[in-house]
């Protein structure tokens, strides 16, 4: 016999999420706020969706400059992540955080340290109750080379900061348990 399911307060709760820094220039420095709202909208062309409070200073950048980072953090960088969410660029200068570096639109920074950045330029901005969600395309890609296999990022290698919407906390990922496209064509498993 299985567990009973509880009926739980309507939240947009997802299990888990990325925890990235989001990156935008602002008033001439590169700041960094940290959103785990964030996601792929579109495989062709390559677009990702950042949802941020109204009010974050971040978003005076994107807006302006129309363009963005996505900057996916290593689990060791948890505490300077969580330093990024709860301090506003307003009051504390952030760009000195990190090493940042900059691609094809040269005012997106993206920052040395995280494994993998994406570098985004702004396609649309959508107001939805209190959040500012931005689409992005993305315009390029970038991957430290220690964390790649065979051309492509391995996760493991990654070692990706996890945050965990309802308890709050930031976690890393645990270990492989098969081949995507693969696992569920084994025998027992009906059509």
């Amino acid at each position: 016999m299985g567990s009973q399911k509880r009926k739980l307060k309507v939240k947009p709760w997802f299990f888990p999420k990325p925890a990235v820094l989001v990156g935008a220039m602002v008033k001439g420095r590169a700041n960094f706020n940290t959103i785990a709202n964030c996601g792929v909208i579109c495989y062709e062309p390559a677009m990702v969706s950042v949802s941020s409070w109204y009010g974050h200073y971040t978003n005076i950048g994107i807006k302006k400059e129309k363009c963005f980072s996505v900057n996916f953090p290593g689990a060791k960088m948890a505490k300077v992540v969580d330093y990024c969410g709860l301090y506003s660029g307003r009051e504390i200068d952030k760009s000195g955080l990190f090493k940042v570096f900059f691609g094809e639109t040269k005012v997106a920074p993206m920052i040395m340290e995280c494994p993998v950045n994406l570098e985004c330029k702004l396609v649309k901005v959508l107001r939805l109750g209190e959040d500012e969600v931005f689409i992005g395309k993305i315009v390029g890609i970038y991957a430290d080379e220690k964390i790649m296999i065979g051309g492509r990022v391995s996760i493991k290698k990654m070692d990706p900061l996890i945050y965990s919407t309802s308890d709050k906390k930031y976690f890393r990922l645990g270990k492989e348990l098969g081949k995507a496209y693969y696992i569920g064509k084994s025998p027992g498993l009906k059509k």
